[in-house]
């Protein structure tokens, strides 16, 4: 018997999240989570400017090819565009790297060339054969995953490392933080640097050969990640106290422009948070995106309640993005509701390294214990 439904009593998470659970008061596991870190990522004003400080001297301590001490992943998305500030703030010289994997908007390319105008930083465009993926991505539709930004964020993270190395540069700056980002299910999501599982989804279903997609496997992220092997992955925005809608204005104060919802700054991705998960899983993002901003102090619960009683996009737009999706994947009207009424395929019942790098990740932590 599946479960009553529940949303939060302080957030707007409810059991569209199969794994949630909720304390005597109502309040989810997410919400007590960030009661207790949050703490750990709020500042004073002097600790503020002495995290940015010190990071700052230890990031131009070490500098690459050409004068470089860092690299930054620019999107034209809130989080790595005030990166980009952060950085000029910081008196740093990035190399900033824009992953141009076919599905940019207007105002994505319009945000990333104002930053780096205003900054007066370098750009490099990492163009991605699109041939290829365009092929992971149709395999992870017709596999029925629901992880499709997996390859988008598996490419970034791997070609980024790629041009360290190429650049000779240590330093790795990253918009991940925990203020805006908690509570993201894990239902929703699958390992993103789990190319053991890419692999595997694109020889069930890919037909173009996989040549130059740019791959990372998960033990070498980890390496990097726990133990600073072969860069420095670095999250600025852990280190201040970040506000979404603070950096927003301090981006639109440039000429930056907001484009309408999380992540939107992407076509494909627009199109997966406003029509795909939402109609084959039964996920709406909005759900957590709102109720980090609600934790955060940002917005309140009665406007994200407010928020949801909408479609997340309206009927025209979605139309609309349906059929340029729709077009640039090569999947016809009658293929794609095919792939729609199927029901959803885990990623486990493909290949995958989560199970061992779960184990190897228990085993660190012990012998570090030890």
């Amino acid at each position: 018997m599946s479960s009553p439904y529940q949303l939060c009593t302080r957030c707007v998470m409810d059991t569209s999240d199969p794994g949630i659970t909720f304390d005597a008061n109502g309040v989810c596991h997410y919400c007590q989570e960030a009661e207790r870190l949050l703490p750990s990522y709020q500042f004073s004003a002097q600790e503020e400017a002495h995290n940015l400080a010190h990071m700052s001297r230890a990031i131009r301590a070490s500098k690459g090819r050409d004068g470089y001490d860092c690299i930054i992943g620019l999107s034209g998305g809130v989080d790595s565009s005030y990166i980009a500030l952060l950085a000029k703030q910081m008196g740093l010289k990035p190399l900033c790297v824009h992953f141009d994997n076919g599905w940019n908007t207007e105002s994505a390319v319009s945000n990333v060339k104002t930053i780096i105008e205003h900054c007066g930083f370098d750009l490099y465009t990492y163009v991605i054969n699109w041939e290829e993926f365009r092929d992971l991505q149709r395999s992870f539709i017709k596999a029925g995953v629901i992880d499709l930004e997996m390859l988008s964020d598996h490419a970034i993270f791997a070609s980024m490392f790629k041009l360290r190395r190429q650049f000779g540069i240590r330093h790795v700056l990253s918009g991940t933080n925990f203020r805006t980002e908690n509570g993201l299910p894990n239902a929703w999501i699958w390992s993103k640097m789990d190319w053991t599982n890419i692999k595997s989804i694109h020889k069930a279903f890919g037909q173009v050969p996989i040549k130059t997609f740019p791959s990372m496997t998960s033990l070498k992220w980890l390496l990097i990640r726990q133990f600073k092997l072969g860069g420095v992955f670095l999250e600025p925005l852990n280190q201040i106290n970040y506000s979404k809608s603070a950096a927003m204005k301090a981006l639109e104060a440039v000429g930056w422009r907001y484009y309408g919802g999380k992540h939107h700054e992407s076509v494909i991705t627009k199109f997966y948070q406003t029509c795909y998960l939402p109609q084959k899983f039964g996920v709406d993002k909005r759900r957590c995106h709102h109720s980090a901003l609600i934790r955060n102090g940002e917005m309140s619960r009665d406007d994200a309640l407010d928020d949801l009683k909408n479609p997340p996009i309206s009927v025209p737009d979605m139309s609309a993005d349906r059929s340029f999706v729709l077009k640039k994947l090569g999947f016809t009207d009658a293929e794609f509701e095919q792939i729609m009424r199927q029901p959803p395929t885990p990623h486990a019942h493909f290949k995958t390294d989560r199970f061992w790098m779960q184990k190897l990740v228990r085993f660190g932590k012990w012998a570090l214990r030890k």
